[in-house]
């Protein structure tokens, strides 16, 4: 018997030793402790699991990807890839993760299964280096990240309230 599908799927990616890596675990928690949404949607930590994130790609509905993306645009930039991007982005290699990441998208495709509405939202990296904290320009532009990524959502039927007693 096969799940009934899992909605919107966030899932927030990276290293938090690698610097800039780490920003997608970053707006993850500025999400989780920050906002509430209705319909709600499942946000998941998925860190550098690779292969292990296959089975929330393909029970979703939608699925939006958070990553430090290296478009080659200035560090700090805000990226978005739709889901006919992704591959090209995932090759460019930035971190271990990223090979995971694109092994999981393609057995996804290869099995029919990578939902039509999946985008990954990022932001351009300044350092990807052994460092437990984000780049200063990265750091700045989180705020600038997670507020694309409510507007994603909000797309796609979400509607995103601040957590009582946040402005």
């Amino acid at each position: 018997m096969n799940n009934p599908p899992a909605g919107t799927v966030v899932i927030g990616l990276g290293s938090p030793l690698m610097g800039d890596d780490g920003l997608g675990l970053a707006a993850l928690a500025q999400l989780e402790a920050h906002w509430i949404f209705d319909p709600p949607l499942q946000l998941v930590d998925g860190g550098t699991w690779g292969m292990n994130l296959l089975h929330h790609i393909e029970d979703a509905e939608r699925v939006l990807l958070i990553d430090a993306i290296n478009a080659e645009q200035p560090p700090g930039s805000v990226i978005e890839l739709e889901r006919e991007r992704l591959p090209k982005f995932f090759a460019l290699k930035l971190s271990p993760h990223q090979i995971d990441m694109k092994e999981v998208l393609a057995v996804a495709e290869l099995r029919g299964t990578l939902p039509d509405q999946t985008v990954a939202i990022g932001i351009q990296p300044d350092r990807v280096e052994l460092s437990t904290e984000l780049s200063p320009v990265v750091r700045d532009s989180v705020e600038s990240l997670v507020a694309h990524i409510i507007r994603r959502l909000e797309q796609w039927g979400h509607q995103a309230r601040p957590v009582t007693g946040d402005a």
